[in-house]
């Protein structure tokens, strides 16, 4: 498949972005390896300052220090597998002004519904409530400042292959396949179409810098049975609905296939800070914790800073955690390693 030059750059001035970014490399890189620390994932990018899974917020991330990026993936109506977060497209992009009638009953514009070609049309934007037009995170990037466009994974990994020989510094990957139940109603393998393509891409055992991710656990088994990935593989934890994963049959369960669980930071953290015994067991069986999302600007009550909320996490022996600051988490720990994390 033919890719665009420089996808989702639109503007000299991002260009420039992702070079001083580059550029601010080795001031950020001199530290402790980060194989002797927690990993960091940018959670979609850099998205606590530029729009998720844009071009740019990946670059960005790099040049902060992230030791993987996110890359949540779903279909387009032609098969192809472009980085979005959600299967529909209203809260980051003018789909509506750019298809008007195109919305299904539900109101909403399915990224199943629209062929590459015509997605590649759209602006993405910060994140917004459609039915408010207000942004999620006020004070991010400014809606409409500039445009943004959607690229697909292998885009974004010719991308970051790019980054990572200029660089000379290897930043992993970390998908997330997204609702593969749904997208098989849709007529589509959404697993099987991304195992293939990271494979394609030269990512395919434990030693490869690749985690894939799901929250759907029979589709996790049937990644690493039917379609034999032999990568990394993490069970994410959603809601009340997978209390079950959390309890020690369900992580020993989990861990017959999986290397490690994606749990919210509410399943180690208390309400009142406090950690669980969430990471104990996860570890006892042989499992590393990675939870989601650190973020500067939706802080728990408990916490008074940023800092406080990750000095939390960390202290309760996660093996990593995404961010949507990685600039920031990375900081703190390497503080942390140098023993001044205050």
């Amino acid at each position: 498949m033919p890719t665009r030059p420089w996808p989702g750059l639109r503007g000299p001035w991002l260009r420039a972005l992702a070079a001083i970014a580059l550029l601010l490399l080795p001031r950020l890189t001199v530290a402790a390896e980060p194989s002797a620390m927690p990993i960091v994932i940018a959670h979609r990018g850099a998205s606590g300052y530029l729009p998720e899974h844009t071009l740019p917020a990946k670059a960005l991330a790099h040049g902060q220090g992230a030791d993987a990026l996110e890359q949540d993936v779903v279909m387009t109506r032609d098969g192809v597998p472009v980085v979005l977060h959600d299967t529909t497209l209203d809260a980051v992009s003018d789909v509506a002004v750019k298809f008007p009638g195109r919305a299904r009953a539900d109101g909403k514009h399915h990224c199943t519904d629209f062929t590459l070609a015509e997605l590649q049309t759209l602006s993405l934007t910060e994140r917004l409530d459609p039915a408010t037009g207000r942004q999620t995170y006020a004070d991010r990037f400014p809606r409409g400042q500039s445009r943004f466009g959607i690229v697909t994974l292998e885009e974004e990994l010719d991308f970051l292959a790019g980054i990572n020989r200029s660089t000379g510094r290897t930043v992993g990957i970390y998908p997330e396949i997204k609702s593969p139940a749904w997208h098989r109603s849709e007529g589509h393998d959404i697993a099987k179409a991304v195992v293939e393509i990271l494979h394609r891409h030269g990512y395919a055992t434990k030693a490869d810098p690749c985690h894939i991710q799901c929250f759907e656990a029979d589709e996790v088994k049937r990644i690493r049975g039917d379609l034999g990935w032999q990568g990394k593989l993490v069970q994410l934890i959603g809601g009340k609905d997978q209390d079950r994963l959390v309890t020690p049959e369900g992580l020993a369960e989990i861990a017959t296939v999986a290397d490690g669980i994606g749990p919210p930071i509410e399943r180690v953290l208390d309400p009142a800070g406090k950690p669980t015994d969430l990471v104990e067991r996860a570890h006892a069986a042989g499992l590393v914790v990675h939870p989601y999302t650190l973020r500067r600007d939706r802080l728990p009550s408990w916490a008074g800073s940023f800092d406080d909320l990750q000095g939390a996490l960390f202290a309760a022996g996660v093996d990593g955690a995404f961010s949507d600051f990685p600039d920031l988490t990375v900081a703190w720990l390497r503080r942390r390693a140098t023993g001044r994390p205050d």
